[in-house]
């Protein structure tokens, strides 16, 4: 085996690129390469203020990147998706990372979880922008949503995710309606979700590319919830709990089944066939997994409780809000966007538990809706 310094070519997007970070830490540890270098195809943003790794991470665009820091070193390109442990349901995204990079076997695996260093602006800037929403919406308590992951689509009026890794949309619009009632509701989203008007209660879907930003949104909120993509791997990085739904993916690759502070709900258990991402293109998989993100009425109380155990019942928030701001140009972000969603009797969450939550108001028509299609 070669004992030239290595390079890394990490790709995909930003949770994969979160997830790298366990193992070329671990890498840093114990190889005992000081040279080594992370060529970062996905992305700098989860490596910036990384207090060892930054300076081993150069964009791909890096002037003089090929003369100076990869001729004389191997490269690597670890794929954690083609790691046998992985596709068999044996590791997670970051032991698979661990494997490709370290050699280790996944009954060795001892990696740590990621961490994202906010800066004091990043995390004031999340936190005014809680804020903000919190004043805005009235409520003191805050969730993110995530509903889509890469793979969504848009087209015309429909949204929706060949992959099966995404919400459904008319499952994420019932759990929105209901959710809003009692908390403020931040979408993590490019793609706006079209809600109803509603006076009494808004949803904000912020329009922000940053994903610090989100990082620092995440942090400062009180719970997530999300699918299988990024916003899940932030939440577990800045330690904010969250509830997340599973379809075609499964949990043990993809999320933090063993995590305290995490509810899984598989909704593909049973249902799902494993697709072979980026091994080969197998669009039967596809097609088998077409249903197996789709919630039942049931399924969704059980996403809604979970919330609602994470977060208690929701209060009016009673604070004033300080917007002053001296912008020097140099830290700016996307502002928040109010969105007027649907009209729906409140729920009482005081009572602890979600049962009942889809009958008797226009949620469950909404779920009647999709019965029907």
């Amino acid at each position: 085996m070669s004992n030239r310094s290595k390079a890394f070519f990490i790709n995909g997007g930003a949770g994969r690129v979160l997830c790298s970070i366990p193992a070329l830490e671990k890498y840093e540890r114990e190889s005992g390469d000081k040279d080594f270098v992370i060529v970062c195809e996905g992305g700098m943003e989860f490596y910036k203020g990384h207090p060892t790794l930054h300076k081993h991470a150069y964009d791909s665009w890096h002037k003089g990147l090929f003369e100076n820091h990869l001729k004389d070193k191997d490269i690597v390109s670890p794929e954690p998706y083609r790691v046998w442990d992985y596709y068999n349901q044996k590791c997670s995204l970051s032991e698979g990372f661990d494997i490709e990079i370290n050699g280790r076997s996944s009954e060795e695996n001892t990696i740590s979880d990621p961490v994202i260093k906010l800066t004091k602006a990043e995390s004031i800037q999340g936190y005014q922008a809680i804020q903000e929403i919190k004043a805005g919406t009235g409520k003191d308590k805050v969730l993110v949503i995530q509903p889509f992951g890469r793979s969504v689509v848009q087209e015309g009026d429909f949204i929706y995710d060949p992959s099966s890794r995404s919400f459904e949309l008319s499952n994420i619009n019932a759990l929105i309606y209901e959710l809003r009632t009692e908390y403020a509701v931040i979408i993590m989203s490019e793609i706006q979700i079209p809600l109803e008007k509603d006076n009494e209660h808004a949803t904000a879907q912020p329009q922000i590319q940053d994903i610090r930003m989100w990082a620092s949104i995440i942090s400062s909120a009180d719970h997530f919830l999300g699918c299988d993509s990024v916003g899940q791997h932030i939440a577990k990085a800045v330690g904010t709990t969250a509830t997340i739904v599973t379809g075609s993916t499964y949990p043990i690759n993809i999320t933090y089944p063993n995590y305290e502070g995490f509810d899984i709900i598989d909704v593909g258990e049973g249902r799902r066939e494993y697709s072979p991402i980026r091994i080969s293109m197998d669009d039967e998989r596809d097609r088998a997994n077409n249903d197996c993100i789709s919630m039942t009425p049931d399924q969704e109380v059980e996403v809604l409780e979970s919330c609602i155990k994470f977060m208690g019942k929701g209060e009016l928030f009673t604070g004033e809000v300080n917007t002053t701001k001296t912008d020097s140009g140099c830290c700016s972000s996307g502002k928040p966007v109010m969105t007027d969603v649907g009209t729906y009797p409140t729920y009482d969450m005081s009572k602890g538990n979600a049962e009942g939550l889809l009958t008797s108001n226009s949620a469950a028509d909404v779920m009647n809706n999709n019965e029907e299609g």
